[in-house]
């Protein structure tokens, strides 16, 4: 076994260990922003983890999962942003847990 087998598998892993504590986190987390936030911050992570380890096993796929790699990385935060944003701005009532509300804040000097 080379160390860049070694290295592949714990990469792999790791982006599945992450990928799966999303997945948790979505469904144990108490509202919307912080689904997101679980949703987005680990997937992304996981996802470039698990990317990386495949690189390794399979180098002759790595333009390609470095083109996946970089669209994730410009998407991802921006779709949970535009999320985000409609969320707030459909919302009923506020989480108790949201403290601060920068966003609230704006809508009323914009107004």
């Amino acid at each position: 076994m080379s160390f860049t087998f070694i290295l592949a598998h714990v990469l792999t892993g790791l982006g599945a260990l992450f990928l799966f504590a999303s997945g948790v986190g979505v469904f144990r987390m108490p509202d919307v922003f912080n689904k997101m936030h679980a949703g987005t911050k680990a997937t992304t992570l996981g996802s470039i983890l698990f990317l990386s380890g495949l690189g390794l096993f399979e180098p002759s796929w790595l333009p390609k999962l470095l083109l996946v790699a970089v669209f994730i990385v410009l998407t991802n935060p921006v779709s949970s942003h535009a999320l985000a944003r409609a969320a707030h701005n459909d919302a009923s009532e506020k989480p108790d847990n949201l403290v601060i509300d920068d966003l609230e804040e704006s809508k009323g000097e914009e107004q």
